[in-house]
């Protein structure tokens, strides 16, 4: 089973992408991470490794909205343990549309390599047709 943790800079929109995500996949995994320690906006690597030590999914797909996210995301990967770690592939894909692809997917069954498929999909899909 593939499960997605989703780190942004914003509690809202790790919440509301990760609350969109079930709600139209179904049953998948999906894990917010977001804002700084304080509640502000930001990263918190304790709240990123809490999520990725926590999950149930075999597989793990992470993304990440912007910045310092991404490097926060990497240093907290490095530092697990080669059994988590092996499990954890980090995703560049737009965030709400890649993960909503993504967790469609792995909602049923597909393996890690399609889901992130679909999720670099999305990044050429157009939003807008005939126009």
């Amino acid at each position: 089973m593939v499960g997605l943790v989703l780190v942004s800079h914003s509690e809202k929109v790790a919440r509301g992408t990760a609350e969109m995500v079930v709600q139209m996949a179904g049953e998948v995994e999906a894990i917010p991470v977001g804002g700084d320690p304080e509640g502000g906006l930001g990263t918190n690597p304790d709240r990123i490794r809490e999520a990725l030590e926590s999950a149930r999914s075999d597989e793990l797909l992470v993304f990440m909205d912007v910045g310092s996210a991404v490097l926060a995301v990497e240093s907290v990967v490095e530092g697990l343990a080669e059994e988590l770690r092996s499990r954890v592939r980090l995703v560049d894909a737009p965030f709400v549309e890649g993960a909503f692809a993504a967790g469609v997917l792995a909602s049923t069954g597909a393996g890690a390599g399609e889901c992130v498929e679909a999720a670099l999909e999305a990044r050429t899909e157009p939003k807008l047709h005939g126009g």
